[in-house]
Parts: structure tokens; C-alpha cells; sequence
């Protein structure tokens, strides 16, 4: 019998700009699924995710 784990999720608000920012910073917060500023998205936490937002730490604020 396989039992079902709840995975945890983070929400991430886009709340500075990335006008300036080098290409790669700006395809990671499209990547997270962002389509306008101060937007929140929900994303499964996982080490992948985790390294998005470290990439582009100062563009985003983790809501929990």
C-alpha cells in the first residue's frame, strides 16, 4: 500500500524590478513563473526551486 506525502510548497512574491539584471537573472524569474511584479506564485519546494530563488534572492521575498 503506497501512501501518499503532501509536498510543501513556498510562495514567492517578484517585488524588484530586473531592468539591469544580466539575462540568465531574467530568465530564472520568468523560469519560476512570474509574468508581472508583485505577483505570488506557489512552487513546490525542492532543491531546484531553492536555487532559483537564490539566484535572484534580491528580487523576490519568500511569503510562508
Amino acid at each position: 500500500m503506497a501512501t501518499k506525502t503532501k509536498s510543501r510548497t513556498i510562495k514567492i512574491k517578484w517585488v524588484v524590478s530586473f531592468i539591469g539584471c544580466p539575462r540568465g537573472m531574467r530568465q530564472t524569474i520568468r523560469g519560476l513563473g512570474f509574468r508581472r511584479m508583485q505577483q505570488v506564485v506557489e512552487r513546490e519546494d525542492s532543491p531546484e526551486t531553492r536555487g532559483m530563488i537564490a539566484k535572484v534572492h534580491h528580487l523576490v521575498k519568500i511569503e510562508e
